[in-house]
């Protein structure tokens, strides 16, 4: 099996790391192709505007100047010698679930392996001040493998990725694994920062403070909450299919 690496947080990422420790398990056809710096929040984004470079910092191993979208389609197109079985993204250092998918740039990197056809996951590790350092990813490097082996060879129609969040508690407290649909945040969202540059420009910095949220059942959010290690299976069909029909007759000659 031919696994294809890549994240969001760098090539040299202790996350990047912890997710190719975790396919080894599985293959040694092991290939990383990430970005060469953080890319977190890049969501689904292309570089368009200035060129893009490929590095070789060893066998099968490749950064990217651009996004995690960047970096499967060059790993895809000019990396790997032949299309991969698995895309893997991840461990991202920090929770990528509800609505915040659609910024993550870990998650994004899966949905365009997805696009070329190959079963694409996403795995996130919950961050938070009690579990940090090394021991942040304690529970993903426990827990990966398990997660994984099933979702190897588990159905999935096409256009079609897996979305894993690891719980920020210590492994042996993990109650277990639930397959849950993605949940969603109630705005407002995180905190913006105002100030002046040197010159007296006035900035803005986006901050990444602790988002309210509904605990709705069967969600992420609920699974991460209480204990348990979140699997989604994601569409990229955006389609609100049961609104056709009324825009349609509005739309009627």
């Amino acid at each position: 099996m031919r696994i294809l690496i890549t994240n969001d947080d760098g090539i040299h990422a202790p996350g990047l790391a912890m997710l190719e420790e975790i396919a080894r398990q599985f293959s040694d056809d092991i290939w990383v192709c990430a970005p060469s710096e953080e890319q977190s929040g890049a969501g689904h984004s292309l570089t368009l505007n200035h060129p893009v470079r490929l590095q070789k910092h060893g066998e099968r191993r490749f950064s990217v100047t651009g996004t995690p979208t960047d970096s499967v389609t060059l790993g895809l197109r000019r990396v790997v010698d032949a299309a991969p079985d698995v895309i893997l993204s991840g461990v991202n250092r920090g929770a990528n679930l509800g609505d915040d998918i659609t910024y993550s740039g870990t998650v994004s990197a899966a949905i365009e392996g997805a696009l070329a056809g190959i079963r694409s996951i996403a795995f996130s590790q919950v961050y938070s001040r009690e579990w940090n350092g090394e021991a942040a990813f304690d529970t993903a490097r426990q827990w990966g493998a398990k997660v994984l082996a099933p979702l190897l060879d588990t159905p999935l129609p096409s256009r079609t990725l897996i979305n894993v969040n690891f719980p920020a508690i210590a492994p042996e407290k993990v109650k277990g694994i639930r397959a849950v649909r993605q949940g969603f945040h109630d705005y407002l969202r995180g905190s913006v920062v105002e100030g002046r540059d040197p010159r007296g420009q006035t900035y803005y910095w986006f901050g990444l403070d602790a988002i309210e949220h509904t605990l709705d059942h069967g969600t992420d959010l609920e699974a991460i909450d209480d204990g348990y290690i979140s699997v989604t299976p994601l569409q990229l069909d955006l389609t609100h299919h049961s609104s056709l029909g009324d825009i349609a007759e509005r739309f009627a000659t």
